[in-house]
């Protein structure tokens, strides 16, 4: 379990780091309904991880490994690792554009159901965390564990890749007058530096993923 948790580690850094979910919680905590749209933005952003890496980490279950000594395993990893580095590359090719997403100018409007929504929707549709969900589910899913184990795994997983967004959340319920600074500068931060941040994580994880499935071969 310890070498699967291992595993998981880095691409739950690289969801938790993801710059647009941090953005909009923050943006959320600055609104009208601060309590109301942060909290749902939070269980939404919990609630995409946890759905789609449980998904992945049962469909895993039939990946076995190939009758001449390979591994589909470790193509599938590969496969994903590419995914992710031609992800990088993109990222890194807008990196000259901080236009903020229409969407994030709206979110002074959003109710706690829209929040939810959005946050489920940045963690099980965007393509970026759901690469890294989808990795993570693979390499659980994969190494055998006992389903107690598995699931101890899933959920380390989710809370790490989750923390970027509840702690800023939990934060602002203890300390909001304090924090309001701090959230504002860490917002313009991210912001200017969106995709290049995304192109070096992307780029990291992918390579990552790529190696271990090469060493599954």
């Amino acid at each position: 379990m310890g070498a699967t948790i291992g595993e998981v580690l880095p691409l739950a850094v690289g969801v938790a780091i993801s710059p647009i979910p941090i953005v909009a919680v923050i943006l959320m905590l600055l609104s009208r309904n601060a309590r109301a749209t942060s909290a749902g933005f939070g269980l939404g952003w919990i609630a995409g991880i946890l759905v789609v890496t449980g998904i992945v980490i049962l469909l895993a279950g039939s990946i076995t490994p190939d009758d001449e000594g390979g591994s589909s395993t470790g193509w599938v990893k590969v496969v994903l690792g590419i995914l992710l580095i031609v992800l990088a590359v993109k990222q890194w090719q807008s990196r000259a554009d901080t236009t903020p997403p229409k969407w994030m100018q709206a979110i002074d409007e959003f109710t706690f159901a829209k929040a939810a929504g959005l946050g489920l929707l940045l963690s099980a549709v965007n393509p970026k965390n759901l690469l890294l969900c989808v990795s993570a589910g693979v390499a659980i899913g994969t190494a055998g564990l006992s389903s107690g184990n598995a699931m101890v795994v899933w959920l380390v997983f989710t809370i790490l890749a989750a923390c970027s967004v509840l702690v800023p959340v939990i934060g602002f319920a203890v300390a909001a007058q304090q924090l309001s600074g701090a959230l504002d500068s860490a917002k313009n931060w991210l912001q200017a530096n969106n995709h290049m941040v995304m192109a070096i994580v992307l780029l990291i994880m992918g390579v990552t993923v790529v190696g271990k499935g090469l060493g599954g071969l």
